[in-house]
């Protein structure tokens, strides 16, 4: 029964032991510093996980940075501060909204440019009926404008003989 025992609880260890992960733990004055501090470090993204923020992020570098936005909050520099810091250092990768700059006009706006001209080329595609290319301005002498109207107007055809030949193969 010990040795029962003795394997359950040192299986029960084992299985706790990845369990124990580095915590960083930040004593704030106030409430509303602690609140920056979280804010701060969801906004930024870890320049060596480049998917994770620096709340997330497992990586040494995301430390350094937590550590360095908390030292930086305990010397009472502004959010907008600790921005540029962190701009100047790692550029604007770093922030996961990218900023509106000349740069990053075509990623705020490409994708409603690419709506647009996706709308206004099916518009003009269900306007024109399908493909343009099949629409021929086509210009009838005095008498095929004749013989049309006559062929129009004679009720002797009906349109199922005028496609018969089509169906069955044979030329008119």
């Amino acid at each position: 029964m010990k040795i029962v025992s003795a394997l359950v609880l040192s299986l029960v260890f084992l299985w706790a032991l990845p369990v124990n992960a580095q915590v960083d733990v930040y004593e704030f004055e106030t409430v509303e510093q602690e609140q920056r501090f979280r804010q701060l470090s969801n906004d930024f993204r870890c320049p060596m996980c480049q998917n994770a923020n620096l709340t997330g992020s497992p990586g040494g570098v995301a430390a350094d940075l937590r550590r360095e936005i908390y030292r930086m909050i305990m010397e009472g520099q502004t959010d907008r501060q600790i921005e540029e810091f962190m701009l100047a250092r790692y550029g604007d990768f770093v922030l996961y909204k990218p900023r509106l700059t000349l740069q990053t006009i075509f990623l705020w706006f490409g994708p409603l440019l690419f709506l647009i001209a996706g709308v206004w080329f099916l518009v003009g595609f269900v306007r024109n009926g399908g493909d343009a290319s099949d629409k021929k301005s086509v210009t009838l002498s005095s008498e095929e404008l004749a013989r049309l109207s006559r062929l129009l107007h004679d009720k002797s055809i009906k349109p199922s003989d005028a496609d018969s030949p089509k169906r069955s193969g044979g030329k008119a």
